[in-house]
């Protein structure tokens, strides 16, 4: 039988299995994926356990940057991103990439019909998610992209990479600096909401949703209903969360271990039903 995994700290709370092994049975595959529990220290272990007993797998925090080291080699796209979450292993090599983006940018397609090429995009926060996907829509000839950081330092690193490896257009500004997020927001088709506010009940929007013009539209990387999407409702503006953004970065890790078109459909339905019997549970 064919092995794959996600691991991650913690790893309990993860759909993926649920989704990936719907994938696996509509392929037919004899094959199975499962999440394992993997503290930092033992990721050397880890991935050398995986060399000889997995077909690939899947890293989600705090890992994606931390797995690198233990690699034989990754994607230009995952080297400027700083982050790896899919590993295949071949011939007791393994070898890294990231599917953040495009699960990303397919997930922007079916909320608002938003093609990346040309677009211009405004990233609140600068952790993990919001470096793959920038990388991957600097990749792909964004128009401009926006980078709204509490940490304006790590921008900057961050518009530095995507402008010296793809020539991309990038502004960056503090979270705190409402006389650049205005403008910044107005001139973007889509922004992306990457930081932790929200997880926690009483957490605030990340901007102010007095800043939010009628003509953006929001998506949010965190699934559960927040303040930016209350707001958002309250104000008429289009808005998404991060499921569909899940399941075509699985769909597409998929695609990559088994050279097969993934069956997005029966993952999109194993995964809805997850989390719908999560949320029952919460």
């Amino acid at each position: 039988m064919i092995k794959f995994a996600v691991i991650g700290d913690p790893i309990a709370h993860s759909l993926s299995p649920a989704m990936q092994n719907a994938g696996i049975r509509a392929l037919g595959l004899d094959a199975e994926y499962f999440a394992e529990h993997v503290k930092h220290d033992d990721l050397r272990e880890f991935t050398e356990r995986a060399r000889r007993g997995l077909a690939g797998f899947n890293i989600t925090v705090p890992h994606k940057n931390a797995v690198i080291p233990f690699l034989d080699g990754i994607s230009k796209e995952a080297e400027v991103a700083g982050s790896v979450n899919t590993v295949t292993v071949e011939n007791g090599r393994l070898y890294g990439d990231t599917t953040d983006g495009f699960g990303l940018a397919m997930a922007l397609r079916e909320a608002f019909s938003f093609e990346v090429e040309n677009g211009r995009i405004a990233f609140i926060g600068c952790g993990g998610a919001a470096h793959a996907a920038a990388a991957f829509f600097a990749s792909r000839k964004a128009g401009r992209i926006f980078l709204i950081n509490r940490t304006v330092s790590k921008a900057e690193e961050l518009a530095e990479k995507l402008r010296s490896a793809y020539g991309t257009e990038v502004e960056v500004c503090a979270m705190n600096d409402r006389e650049k997020i205005a403008p910044f927001l107005k001139q973007s088709d889509v922004a992306i909401q990457c930081t932790s506010l929200g997880l926690a009940p009483g957490d605030p929007s990340p901007v102010d949703p007095a800043l939010l013009p009628a003509t953006l539209r929001i998506y949010d990387t965190i699934y559960k209903e927040t303040a930016l999407s209350r707001a958002c409702a309250q104000r008429g503006i289009p808005f998404a969360n991060g499921l569909a953004m899940l399941l075509h970065q699985g769909a597409r890790s998929l695609e990559i271990w088994t050279r097969k078109p993934a069956p997005v459909e029966a993952m999109r339905e194993a995964l809805y039903k997850a989390y719908a019997e999560r949320q029952a549970h919460s």
